[in-house]
This record gives structure tokens, sequence and C-alpha cells, in this order.
């Protein structure tokens, strides 16, 4: 469950864990012991993940224990209430979407979820949506701009399925009328790459208003394995591949595509789910108050103005 570079970490944490349940439970001569392990997981943590290559960082998105979607909501959304369906042909479970409160406003909320435990996996589809699953996004998107309630996305998923069944039932003009909805929408809207951010089965939930990234994450027009499949036929180069894509956090925020890259605790989420969220938190609602405060059609002026300014190209 965890990976080769975080094995004295995950010792270090079973000690420190096992100290905090003494301490809980009454033993204060622990204390001492329990403050220097801290410090000491502090430490290690900090340098194990301060160094990491593009493709360490891709394996740490998909990180067994990482917070989903569902973490988020539980944690940042109150009384949600999960909406179901296209209304053309069925639901699909890799998209989670529906309406809470966010710091006691209404929102809505859409995002991938990948499911834990194999049974659930197979599920959510390993949180590849089908073209349900885009419209289902749709349909809330819209339910958002009618009831005027910012639109917060949460980003997880290695691509859209690219099965026969899905493109027979329109997955790539589901995806693009997904984009083109989000694009158009008069409310606020922030995503959040939160684990994977695979082709366009991320990119449609991801034409917000702003884009935050967590450090850990990366977002990319295509998977390290399938670039090195492409490039070099041989799926060995992902390490090399990884690198050339520029799909970290930091390439990201260099490249002007993400607004804000937020830490995580310790270095890697999945040891505080709880304060990766709040920290989630923390920039959504900075970026919604500032939202808030533009007009409607100015924020379409300006979110299309944003994505079209992405990129070099020239006209011959």
């Amino acid at each position: 469950m965890y990976l080769e570079f975080e094995k004295k970490l995950v010792q270090i944490w079973e000690k420190m864990e096992n100290l905090n349940a003494l301490y809980r439970g009454g033993s204060r001569e622990v204390e001492r012991d329990l403050r220097e392990i801290q410090r000491e997981f502090k430490e290690r943590a900090k340098k194990t993940y301060s160094n990491l290559s593009p493709w360490e960082r891709v394996r740490l998105a998909r990180h067994p224990k990482r917070p989903h979607t569902s973490d988020y909501i539980k944690i940042l959304i109150k009384d949600f209430v999960e909406l179901h369906g296209d209304r053309r042909y069925g639901d699909d479970r890799a998209i989670v979407a529906g309406m809470g409160y966010f710091r006691g406003k209404p929102v809505a909320v859409i995002g991938h979820e990948k499911g834990r435990g194999t049974n659930e996996k197979i599920e959510r589809n390993f949180g590849m949506p089908h073209p349900e699953g885009y419209r289902k996004a749709i349909r809330v998107m819209e339910l958002a701009q009618k009831f005027s309630m910012p639109l917060i996305t949460f980003i997880d998923t290695p691509g859209a399925y690219p099965g026969i069944g899905a493109e027979e039932r329109g997955q790539s003009e589901a995806i693009a009328r997904s984009m083109f909805t989000m694009g158009h929408l008069k409310v606020p809207t922030v995503a959040i790459v939160i684990g994977e951010g695979g082709s366009g089965g991320a990119l449609a939930l991801g034409v917000a208003d702003r884009l935050l990234i967590l450090e850990n994450s990366y977002y990319s027009v295509i998977s390290p394995e399938g670039c090195a499949a492409i490039l070099w036929k041989d799926q060995d180069r992902v390490k090399e591949a990884a690198k050339a894509l520029r799909l970290t956090a930091w390439d990201l925020l260099e490249l002007g595509i993400a607004d804000y890259l937020i830490r995580e605790p310790y270095g890697a989420a999945h040891w505080d789910k709880k304060r990766t969220a709040y920290r989630v938190g923390y920039y959504i609602r900075r970026c919604l108050a500032d939202l808030q405060r533009v007009k409607p059609d100015r924020l379409i002026e300006e979110r299309l103005k944003k994505y079209a300014s992405i990129g070099i190209y020239t006209e011959e």
C-alpha cells in the first residue's frame, strides 16, 4: 500500500501512532518520546518528498491511500445531496455530482471518484468516466447556473474510459460539451487537481476560473506510459516521458496553467487527509471570495481569455 521510498516513514509513523494511542489513553509519561518521534517523522518526510522526480510525483498522485473526491466532500461540504443519472442512458459512478454547503453557502460539486477496495473500484470504473458521467456533470453545471451557485470540481482521473461502448455513446462529444458548458457558466468556478489529471477526461471538469493543484498531483495531455509507448514504443521509458511532459504541479504553476499550488501535510496528502482538505478549503474560499466580486459576463470573458492564452502557436 506504500511506495518503496516510504518504507522508513511507515515504520516511524506506526511507532508514532502507537505512542499517540498511549498518550490519548492517559499515559502522560510517553509525551517526551511522542514529541521526539513526531519531530523525526516531519524531518524524514521533508527529506523524502522534497527531491522527488516527476515520475515519483506521478506515483504519489496514484497512491492507493491518497484522499479522493468523496473524502473532500465529507470534510468540506455540509449536507451534500448527490444527484444520479444523465436522463439519457444511466448513472456513471465514476463521477460524483450534487449540491451542498461550503462555509455556509450553497455550491454545486462535481468530481471524479476512483473508489476504495476492489469492488468499489470496479463499480466506479477506476475513476474513468463514460459519456453518461460527463452528461451528468453537465446537468449539474446547468443547475448551478440556474440557481446561481458557485461550482467546485475535483479532478482525479487517468482519463475518460476508451471502451467501444463509450465511443458508441459519444464520448468525445460529451467531453467537448462539458468543456463548452463549463467555459460559459455565469457563476464562479474553481477546479482542484487532487490526484491524476489525465487528458480530456480531466479537462472536461477543468475549464474553471481558477485551477488549483496539490503538490503531488499531475495534469497532462497524456499519461507517461502512453507518451513513452507513442514516442519510443517502449513503456520502460516512463521516467523520461514524465520529465519531458512537464506535468508536475511546479511545472504547471510556472507555465501559467495552474493558479495556485497547494502544499500537502508532511509532504504527501495521504498522511493527513483532514489537514489536506482544510488546506484545499482555504484556497477554495479565497478564490470564491475574489470571483464573486466579478460580474457574470466578465467572468466568462476572462475565463475564455485565460484558456485562449495558454500555449504558443503560429498562423501560416
